[in-house]
């Protein structure tokens, strides 16, 4: 994949926040999640991934946007270490359901970039996406039927849709 350079970027490229970027390629957002080493799915990143689609979704001219990610795979599922964690469930609380429903409203193509592993929430969220590519690498799944747990982002009514 092309990495932006300076001279790609346009004024409303964001920097790094929580281990999103928003960067511009012409009229194209490109939502970058770097949060190593596996692109886990955190608190941060979800309400990051919001941001940058709203971003995305106020500026007039980008007509789409390409969620992708840095490192060796794309977001690889939950953050273990928010697992033991009670949701508080107070407004500052960012589910991977909000994430999904945000990509769902999206008025603009949103496409996941895939490669190495989407698993979990982040299957779901590629899930969510208009459209998904994978790389040859690309290895995708809900693991966490294995272990009688249940998608919890709506991967169950999604899968379905899209594989036929």
């Amino acid at each position: 994949m092309h990495r932006p350079t300076d001279s790609d970027r346009g004024a409303g490229d964001s920097p790094r926040d929580n281990g999103v970027r928003l960067e511009r390629m012409g009229d194209v957002g490109l939502i970058l999640v770097d949060h190593p080493p596996v692109n886990a799915l955190s608190q941060a990143v979800r309400k990051a991934l919001i941001a940058a689609l709203a971003g995305v979704v106020a500026d007039t001219s980008l007509h789409a946007a390409v969620i992708a990610c840095e490192g060796r795979t794309f977001i690889a599922g939950a953050d273990i270490r928010e697992l033991d964690r009670t949701p508080t469930g107070g407004p500052a609380e960012v589910t991977t359901q909000d994430l999904v429903r945000a990509l769902d409203a999206c008025p603009k193509p949103v496409v996941a970039a895939i490669h190495g592993t989407a698993l979990g929430g982040g299957f779901e969220v590629a899930l969510a996406c208009h459209s998904r590519i994978i790389a040859p690498d690309g290895f995708v799944g809900l693991p966490e039927v294995r272990i009688d747990g249940v998608p919890g982002a709506g991967g169950t009514q999604r899968l379905p849709r899209v594989v036929g």
